[in-house]
């Protein structure tokens, strides 16, 4: 906890600044509302990969600055955090520049924008931030989903959040569409995946808001992760652990990697680059070399 006692917290910013995330897992990415101050207390215990503390549309405009001022209050005393902290803010022309401004100098990870369009939105963005900070952007808008490709004008740019809610009402799609195996979710999905691959960006797939039903949620990150997914927004602690386990690297996917690993640069180093394997049935060469590089490089 960052405060023993809630109810005494100060009223004055304190000046601890907690040092970058020490990781890159990002299997889990965790929603916090800021106005609730016992969840913000702990921050520095839980065990999503990635928090985002959020200041959209979870929060009503009256109360947009409370939760501001929350967020920087308990960010001031954190001294440190296993999860990377990210601060989703408003859209830059609804409040979004001036809370950039404002928390610019406090210890987190990154900027989370909302309702981004295009490459000016993101040229603003990276103006406006501290050089030592990441951008993360909402995907919620039919121009950014015809554009992600292009919008990673620097390398500062490195996560989208699919917002699929917003997109749907963007696309002028009911979002009684959101299903498993539906052809346009599918559609949606396969498209936001290759196109952040290819702009070099990581795609964190979107918020399942029935945070008790852990069945259906579970289906989704199962069915993500075959599509090749390594990542899902959270909603509390239960999604926290499937996400974790889904997403994780299991025991026998490192031991097959540093198998293969390890007989090809063994026989590369005696000039053959393909062979047979019989402890797996499969025939290793380069690009199987490389996928078990991922698979282990994902494991760290």
């Amino acid at each position: 906890m960052i405060f023993e006692n809630i109810d005494q917290i100060p009223t004055t910013f304190g000046s601890a600044k907690k040092a970058s995330c020490p990781h890159r897992r990002r299997r889990s990415n965790m929603m916090l509302n800021p106005l609730n101050l016992k969840h913000l207390n702990r921050i520095d215990e839980s065990d999503a990969d990635m928090i985002t503390l959020n200041l959209e549309d979870a929060i009503a405009p009256s109360r947009k600055k409370e939760a501001l001022h929350n967020i920087a209050l308990f960010l001031s005393h954190l001294e440190a955090s296993k999860s990377c902290i990210i601060v989703r803010i408003n859209p830059l022309d609804a409040g979004g520049e001036e809370e950039i401004a404002f928390l610019n100098d406090f210890g987190f990870d990154a900027v989370r924008v909302a309702k981004v369009k295009d490459q000016y939105d993101i040229a603003r963005a990276l103006t406006l931030l501290s050089p030592d900070k990441e951008l993360h952007i909402s995907l919620e808008t039919k121009e950014a989903f015809a554009s992600l490709a292009a919008l990673r004008i620097d390398e500062r740019l490195t996560v989208a959040n699919l917002g699929i809610l917003d997109l749907l009402s963007s696309l002028g799609l009911p979002q009684s569409i959101v299903q498993p195996g539906n052809p346009a979710i599918n559609y949606i999905l396969s498209k936001f995946l290759v196109d952040a691959k290819t702009a070099g960006i990581h795609p964190i797939s979107f918020m399942f808001q029935e945070y008790n039903d852990t069945e259906t949620y579970r289906r989704w990150c199962e069915r993500e992760k075959a599509m090749g997914f390594e990542s899902k927004a959270c909603m509390g602690p239960k999604q926290v652990a499937i996400a974790n386990e889904v997403f994780g690297v299991s025991a026998d996917a490192v031991a097959r990697a540093e198998h293969i690993k390890e007989r090809f640069e063994r026989e590369a180093a005696h000039g053959n680059n393909g062979f047979m394997d019989e402890r797996y049935g499969i025939f290793i060469d380069e690009p199987i070399y490389r996928d078990a590089l991922l698979t282990l490089e994902r494991k760290e």
